[in-house]
């Protein structure tokens, strides 16, 4: 049950003592960056300055646009012979986001997923089947090295070609795959054109991450395929996967306080937030060499749980990401973030697995449309019946967000679907468009 067992269960007091101590020491590793070394030498924070926990608080923030101003080496700490890795975000919107890691820096990194992922069940038994990208993104290499340091056997079929993932689980045997939560829906309608019945595979668990997704996605991947699913979380600024982890009992991810410090903040006063209110996650890594952050902000919206966790471990846990504060968008007036109305439609259960969110311009007004996949036994059932659907998803909907969509129905397989992330919004209003005939 516990991968680093003095680790995992260290009490609060000597973990706080532990992560000061560790902050004292990555204080003085960032100042040898040309950022840190300019940001806390002009305010003289020095690692002999860092007594308490609430020291932390001197220190400025890290921003994304940070990381892209010191592109490519403004946040290296070491020499560059010293580094053996480099990950970077995709820089679809702008200059890309660089992490840089020692040797040291990717043991540490292969340890903590290994403690994730034994924490679970995973054992040097099973077959892990990595769905993920390999490659600049952290998530395919960051499971693969944490699985093979249990021992498990791992297979590196990466992302898409359904039917070859499909058919390697067969001729394997696969216990454990690591996939995207709209993939693994995605993926039901493979084994339906096989003729398969994914509970007829080996599988036991899966690790689903890398985009936000509701508690109800969950609960249909374990009912589809007869397995456990675990959340988890991570980003590249921090490593990758391994920042945090569910435990058995599902009932939030525990940050490995060891490695990072968490705090919570009000994205709009950068005040923190108590214990159980909602707010934008800050990281600060204890143990990188490479390349050191202190308290980024890493846009994700989450909560830390009060209490507790049943299975003993002192670390504490986060709920699953809202999603991020660049994700909301503004409807009438009114705050909207994708993964609410998410939380709607998947508690209908004619309701299929894709959705699409778009924005656009009705005249003057904004007008947002949900476009929605419905299960096929639903369009034999006559017009009357989806306009009945259609009324009850509306004012659900309107419940949630306190705005009334459009909503239209679609037939299976009618919406554009990917094997990596899935596009949930797409805002049109910025577009020119003619006048509508």
């Amino acid at each position: 049950m516990f991968w680093e067992r003095e680790v995992e269960l260290l009490p609060r007091e000597e973990l706080e003592a532990l992560q000061v101590k560790r902050l004292r020491e990555t204080v003085a590793r960032a100042l040898s960056s040309p950022h840190y070394g300019k940001v806390l030498g002009g305010k003289g924070i020095s690692p002999e300055d860092i007594r308490s926990l609430e020291d932390l608080r001197r220190i400025p923030f890290t921003t994304k646009e940070d990381l892209r101003r010191g592109f490519p080496y403004g946040f290296l700490a070491v020499p560059k012979d010293e580094v053996v890795r480099l990950h970077a975000s995709s820089g679809t919107t702008g200059t890309p986001t660089v992490v840089y890691h020692t040797r040291r820096d990717l043991e540490v990194w292969a340890d903590l997923v290994a403690r994730c992922l034994y924490m679970v069940g995973m054992r040097k038994e099973d077959v892990f089947q990595n769905m993920m990208s390999y490659g600049l993104f952290t998530g395919g290499l960051g499971l693969h090295y944490g699985a093979e340091r249990i021992g498990a056997l791992v297979i590196p079929s990466g992302a898409g070609n359904s039917r070859r993932q499909i058919t390697l689980m067969r001729q394997f045997g696969t216990t454990a795959i690591h996939i995207i939560p709209s993939y693994a829906l995605k993926l039901l309608e493979t084994f339906q054109e096989m003729g398969l019945d994914p509970k007829e595979m080996k599988l036991r668990m899966a690790f689903v991450g890398a985009e936000p997704h509701t508690e109800k996605v969950r609960r249909r991947i374990e009912e589809a395929y007869g397995i456990d699913a675990f959340n988890s979380y991570g980003l590249s600024e921090m490593n990758g996967p391994g920042v945090a982890f569910e435990c058995p009992y599902k009932e939030g991810m525990h940050v490995w306080e060891d490695s990072y410090i968490l705090e919570v903040i009000d994205p709009e006063t950068l005040e923190p937030v108590p214990d159980g209110e909602e707010g934008e996650l800050v990281l600060t890594t204890l143990r990188r060499e490479a390349m050191p952050l202190l308290r980024y902000r890493t846009g994700d919206l989450a909560f830390v749980y009060p209490d507790p966790c049943p299975c003993g471990r002192t670390h504490r846990r986060i709920s699953r990401i809202k999603g991020r504060t660049d994700d909301m968008f503004i409807i009438k007036g009114v705050n909207v973030f994708p993964m609410q109305v998410e939380q709607v439609l998947m508690a209908f259960p004619e309701v299929g697995n894709n959705y699409v969110i778009v924005l656009e311009k009705a005249g003057p007004m904004d007008e947002m449309v949900v476009r929605i996949e419905v299960r096929e036994e639903l369009l034999g059932g006559g017009i009357r019946k989806l306009e009945e659907l259609k009324e009850r998803v509306k004012r659900a909907l309107r419940e949630e967000i306190l705005v009334t969509p459009k909503v239209e129905f679609v037939e299976p397989g009618g919406l554009p679907s990917g094997e990596g992330k899935a596009v949930r919004v797409i805002d049109r209003r910025s577009e020119v468009r003619g006048p509508r005939s």
